[in-house]
C-alpha cells in the first residue's frame, strides 16, 4: 500500500488581471517549488483558492502542469467539492492523468450529516471513480468547511478501503486531534497542520507536512524533514522555519505569499486573488520581506 510521506506544497494559483489563471506563472511557480525540494505538489487546496475556481479551470490547469513536464506522480490535487458528481469528475480526471493521489474535503454545507453521511459520501465517491489507482487523502479543515473528518470516520474508511484511503491532512491546528487520528488509523499517513508541527509530528508517527508556506520556504522545510528523519539536531532549523511561518501566517497566508512573490519577481499579477478575497498589495510584500530578513533571501532567486 502506498503511503505518501514528505513535504507537500498546496500551491498558489496566480491570476491574470482579467481573472484567468496565469498559465506561465502557474507553471514556473510549480517548477520552482519542486526544484526547491518539495516532494509533492497539491494544486487546488485552500491555499490555491480552489473553491473559487470552476471544474473546467481546475482540470485544464492540472493538464498544463503535465504538459509542461511535471510528473503527475508528484501531484496530489484537491478534488473535493460539495456535489458528489463533481468530486467524482475531478477525481477521475486526476487519476486518469496519473496523479499520485487526490485530497478530498468532506461534503460540506449539510453540517448535520455526521460521520454516517460522510462515510456514504466517500464510499460512493470511491465506487464511482472505480479505479484501483485512486489514492485518497482525507482533508480535515473544519474551521473552513464547517464539517470535520473525525478520527472515528478516518478509522472506518481506512478499514473499509485500506488500499484507497491512505492519508489524512489535518488543518485544524489541534495536535490532540492529529494524535487521535494517528492512534485511530495507524495505516493512514497523517500530516499535521503545518511545518510548525513537523518535528513533533515525525517523532510521533506523522508522515511530514502539507503546508501553505512550502510555497515560499520549501528548501528549508525539506532540509528540516531530511535532518529530522536522519536523527540530527534540528533545533536551530526548526526555530527558523517556525519564525518564517509565523510572519506569513499572521499576515494572512494567501495574500501574504502572493505579495512577497509580486515584490521579489517584479510581476504584479501575483497580487491578484479571486473574489471573495481582496487583492494583495506591494506594500504588504515589502513589509513582509523586511520582517523575514535573511530567511527570505532565496525567494525569487533561480
Amino acid at each position: 500500500m502506498t503511503r505518501p510521506q514528505g513535504t507537500i506544497a498546496p500551491i498558489l494559483t496566480p491570476f491574470e488581471n482579467d481573472g484567468r489563471i496565469a498559465r506561465d506563472l502557474w507553471i514556473s511557480h510549480a517548477k520552482w517549488v519542486l526544484d526547491q525540494g518539495a516532494h509533492f505538489l497539491s494544486p487546488f487546496g485552500t491555499t490555491g483558492e480552489a473553491l473559487s475556481l470552476s471544474l473546467s479551470e481546475r482540470m485544464q490547469a492540472l493538464e498544463w502542469l503535465v504538459e509542461a513536464g511535471i510528473s503527475p506522480a508528484r501531484m496530489m490535487p484537491g478534488t473535493g467539492v460539495t456535489a458528489l458528481p463533481e468530486t467524482v469528475e475531478l477525481s477521475k480526471h486526476a487519476v486518469g492523468l496519473g496523479c499520485a493521489g487526490v485530497m478530498v474535503l468532506p461534503s460540506f454545507f449539510y453540517t448535520a450529516a455526521g460521520d454516517n453521511g460522510q462515510a456514504r459520501y466517500y464510499s460512493e465517491l470511491i465506487a464511482r471513480v472505480a479505479n484501483p489507482a485512486l489514492k485518497m487523502i482525507l482533508y480535515h479543515i473544519p474551521q473552513n468547511s464547517g464539517v470535520p473528518v473525525s478520527p472515528a470516520l478516518t478509522a472506518r474508511l481506512s478499514a473499509a478501503f485500506p488500499e484507497t484511503v491512505v492519508a489524512f491532512k489535518d488543518s485544524a491546528g489541534d495536535w490532540n486531534n492529529t494524535a487521535s487520528v494517528i492512534a485511530a488509523a495507524p495505516n493512514v499517513a497523517v500530516f499535521p497542520s503545518s511545518e510548525a508541527q513537523l518535528t513533533k509530528g515525525l517523532a510521533n508517527g506523522a508522515a511530514g507536512c502539507i503546508s501553505a508556506t512550502v510555497n515560499l520556504n520549501a528548501a528549508a522545510i525539506r532540509a528540516l524533514y531530511d535532518a529530522t528523519i536522519a536523527g540530527k539536531d534540528v533545533s536551530e532549523a526548526d526555530a527558523a522555519i517556525k519564525a518564517f511561518r509565523k510572519v506569513i501566517q499572521d499576515a494572512g497566508l494567501i495574500p501574504a505569499m502572493k505579495a512577497v512573490l509580486a515584490v521579489r519577481s517584479g510581476d504584479k499579477r501575483w497580487l491578484n486573488l479571486r473574489a471573495p478575497h481582496e487583492n494583495a498589495t506591494l506594500e504588504s510584500g515589502k513589509a513582509l520581506l523586511t520582517a523575514l530578513g535573511p530567511l527570505a533571501d532565496h525567494i525569487g532567486r533561480g
